[in-house]
Formats: C-alpha cells, structure tokens, sequence
C-alpha cells in the first residue's frame, strides 16, 4: 500500500470511527462528549503516526508497538482522552506506586461507546453484539483497570451481548444521569 492509500485510508478509518461514537453518544445521552471524541487523532502526532502503520485491519498503535517498541499516537492519546481508563492512573501516596482511579461515568459512557465503534469498524461484516466483551476479555489490559471501571465495563458490554443495543444504550443512558 503506497502512502496515498494509507493516509486515505487511515483518515477514513478513523472518521468512519468517529462518526459511529457521535451516533452511540447520542444513544447514551452525552453527544458533547462524541463531537469532541478523538479529535486529537487528527493532530500531527497521532495523526501521521497512524498513516505510517496503517493496513486497515486494526490499530496501527498495535504495529507501531511492534516496530518501534511503543507508540508514540497512543502515549499522546491517551493522556489526551479522558474516555480512555489509561488516562485515570495517578501516583498514591500510600501505595508509593501509579494505580488506576475510578473513571467518572460520563467517561466511562464514551469509552463504552469508542469499545463498540472501534468493534464494528474493525470486524466489518462480522461484527456481533458479542464483539466488544470478546476483546474486552481476550486481552490482558483490563487486569490493570480499576476493579470498578472492569466492572462496570463488563456489566454494559454484557448487556449488549446478552439484550442488544437498545437496551445496553437505555440502560447507559440512565446509569449516565444517575447520581453517583
């Protein structure tokens, strides 16, 4: 694939995923947060890295981490985008060490809603209510989470499997409002 294609094609990738968080966070009551989701994938850091990797089949962080030992688009992501749960570590004093807070539920609404873009991008026509908790759980990243964000995660990406999306957005919807 020449550089032409990639960048096309990691533009429209990347603006197809947009797109589908902006519908899904307007499913969950919070479209503020999906016209401002990952805007920063468009900057210079993210944005260029992402061309260089690209094959359209998944993250180009994924290759980047391969090639280079780490990913520069995600380190710059990630402390960019409060939806993502890398973002929620902080140094404790008691524990001398970073460990994973609790995402506060807007957050943790678009970060369910980027979980099931990023699944019907990736897996196109195969894609299943399933999709979202496979990966979710074939991954080793949510061992580091915060039990309750893994929790609750796991309580919504189950939801969808198990009633599909109306309900899993219903449900979101409210849970969002809620008061903590």
């Amino acid at each position: 694939m020449n550089t032409i294609q990639k960048f096309f094609g990691h533009l429209s990738t990347v603006t197809r995923h947009r797109h589908l968080v902006i519908a899904h966070c307007a499913r969950a009551g919070i479209l503020w947060q999906g016209l401002r989701h990952d805007l920063s994938k468009y900057g210079k850091t993210e944005f260029w890295q992402g061309v260089r990797f690209f094959d359209g089949t998944h993250s180009p962080t994924e290759d980047e981490r391969r090639t280079l030992g780490y990913s520069l688009a995600w380190m710059h992501h990630k402390g960019r985008n409060r939806h993502h749960w890398e973002y929620w570590t902080d140094y404790s004093v008691t524990e001398k060490r970073y460990v994973p807070m609790p995402m506060p539920r807007r957050f943790m609404a678009e970060m369910l809603c980027d979980r099931i873009a990023a699944s019907k991008i990736y897996n196109g026509a195969a894609y299943t209510d399933a999709a979202p908790l496979d990966y979710l759980m074939r991954g080793k990243m949510h061992d580091a989470m915060h039990p309750e964000t893994r929790r609750t995660l796991e309580r919504f990406l189950t939801q969808l499997r198990d009633e599909g999306e109306a309900a899993m957005f219903a449900s979101l919807r409210a849970w969002v409002k809620e008061k903590p």
